[in-house]
Order: C-alpha cells, then sequence, then structure tokens
C-alpha cells in the first residue's frame, strides 16, 4: 500500500505535478486483509497529510467472504470489511461481483470522484473464491456448506451470456 502511493508521489514530485493531477494509485484488496491488516488503517489515515497526498488512491476489495479461511464473523468485529475506511468522508461502494455491468458503472463513479475531489475511494466487490483461499487449499474443511453452493452456481461469464442473450 505504501509502496505503490509513496513511488506515485516520488513521481509525482520529480515531474512537479504538485496539484497532483497526474497519474493514479490502484490498490486491489482481499476483504480480510483490508479489515485486518494495521497497514490498510495507517495508509488510509495518512492519505489526506499534505506530505503524503497522491491525489486519491481507489482501494479495490476482493470481498470473497472467506478471509484465510475464516468466515466473516470469526475474523472482524465490524459488519463490513470497509468499516476501517469510515474514518475518512470518502466513499465506499459495494457491488456485486456477479454484475459486470454493476462493477463498471461503480468503476466509472469511483474515478469521477477521485478525479473531481482528489480523494480516496473504496469498492467493496462482493463476490466469493472458486477455488478457495489458494491453489493448494480445499476449501471444503472450513467452508463445507458455502463451497457446495458455489460449485453448483454457473461461473459470472455463464451468467453475463445468458443475461445478454435474454435482452
Amino acid at each position: 500500500n505504501t509502496v505503490a502511493m509513496g513511488r506515485l508521489r516520488a513521481k509525482q514530485d520529480r515531474f512537479k505535478d504538485f496539484g497532483r493531477n497526474h497519474g493514479a494509485c490502484i490498490l486491489i484488496h482481499g476483504d480480510a486483509a483490508f479489515a485486518g491488516e494495521g497497514i490498510v488503517q495507517e495508509t488510509l489515515n495518512l492519505s489526506e497529510l499534505e506530505g503524503y497526498k497522491v491525489g486519491g488512491t481507489i482501494h479495490i476489495i476482493i470481498n470473497n467472504q472467506v478471509g484465510f479461511t475464516t468466515s466473516p464473523e470469526e475474523g472482524r468485529s465490524t459488519t463490513y470489511s470497509t468499516d476501517v475506511a469510515r474514518m475518512l468522508q470518502i466513499p465506499l461502494f459495494h457491488v456485486n461481483g456477479e454484475d459486470p455491468e454493476a462493477v463498471a458503472q461503480v468503476l466509472t463513479l469511483a474515478l469521477d470522484f477521485r478525479k473531481k475531489f482528489q480523494r480516496d475511494v473504496v469498492i467493496d466487490m462482493y463476490c466469493y473464491r472458486r477455488k478457495g483461499h489458494n491453489e493448494a487449499d480445499e476449501p471444503e474443511f472450513t467452508q463445507p456448506v458455502m463451497y457446495r453452493l458455489i460449485r453448483q452456481h454457473p461461473r459470472v461469464y455463464e451468467g453475463y451470456l445468458q443475461n445478454l442473450l435474454a435482452m
């Protein structure tokens, strides 16, 4: 987080972009990492300080509902993984990852907000991980009911194709 933002800030300073109009930092987080890693909160806290501003960062959370094989109720004390970002007055978008049109619309809104107000934006893309936490993980050990349902669920591109054909 801070390395990517620091690199952008250094480039902006080097090219005398003191208005922070050129370049953008896009960070991709897992839901458990966004809520549980202290560096995220620290990065958000520094984002409005003059010495650290980069013109806003786009934070995209891939919210697969199973952080490090733990359900949200066992991994954080808040309702949403984005609650740590509530310390800033920035938009927190929650979008269904199975609706590509909605995801595209939210991304457009986020980019427009960032450009106009030069502030961070958080997108919480609610989805699931078909293969578990990583390629060596067997997700049915910790989430058997969820992963039985996921196996039967059509893939995003199949649902999107059916939606397009129905138009």
